[in-house]
């Protein structure tokens, strides 16, 4: 007697060439943001970069999956050993500095941009939309892991974090959500579609 087995097996989304190849771009996006200079503060271990421009604009126009894909891609990067974050940092003792939480939330930032324009500004994306989203995930969401870092590292009171950690960068940080959502409002405009 013979039994015939039929098993079910749920589809599985598999990563295209062209997924890949997207998210290796926008890796490489902040990569490349990393050698724009950065610019010191006084009585802060945190210094002005362009690399958090990366992120957000990985997220509005990649979408939550693979805005994510592209910042761990950069992450792994870093952390094995290439000097691709601003400075020419690399390497795991990035885990061990002050500015670990600010690095560390690249690939969640990306995620929740991603996964908030996908919700509320899909098609056609409103750059306005796009500001609102940046500041709450891409900016606010990033200090506050990054805050938590400098508390944890640096040994930095709550205050004394918040004070170092973000009050300098809010202006700066602000025009990068601006710039951010007209890069993925035109790169939407042109190529329609992408977020599907």
């Amino acid at each position: 007697m013979s039994t015939n087995t039929v098993t079910a097996v749920a589809p599985v989304h598999r990563l295209s060439a062209r997924d890949i190849a997207l998210a290796a771009v926008f890796a490489g996006v902040t990569a490349a943001l990393g050698f724009i200079p950065a610019i010191p503060i006084p009585l802060s271990p945190v210094p002005i970069t362009a690399q958090t421009l990366g992120v957000m604009i990985a997220g509005a126009v990649l979408g939550w999956k693979l805005g994510f894909l592209s910042q761990l891609l950069f992450q792994a990067l870093v952390l094995i050993g290439l000097p691709l974050l601003s400075g020419g940092r690399g390497g795991l003792a990035v885990l061990s500095g002050a500015t670990v939480g600010f690095f560390l939330a690249f690939s969640l930032a990306a995620l929740l941009i991603g996964w908030a324009t996908q919700r509320f500004n899909k098609e056609p994306y409103a750059w306005w939309k796009g500001i609102i989203i940046h500041v709450i995930f891409g900016m606010f969401f990033v200090d506050i892991i990054g805050i938590a870092g400098m508390m944890v590292i640096a040994k930095l009171s709550l205050g004394k974090a918040i004070v170092a950690g973000v009050v300098p960068y809010l202006v700066g940080d602000t025009l990068k959500a601006a710039i951010a959502a007209l890069i993925a409002a035109g790169v939407h405009k042109a190529y329609p579609g992408l977020l599907k």
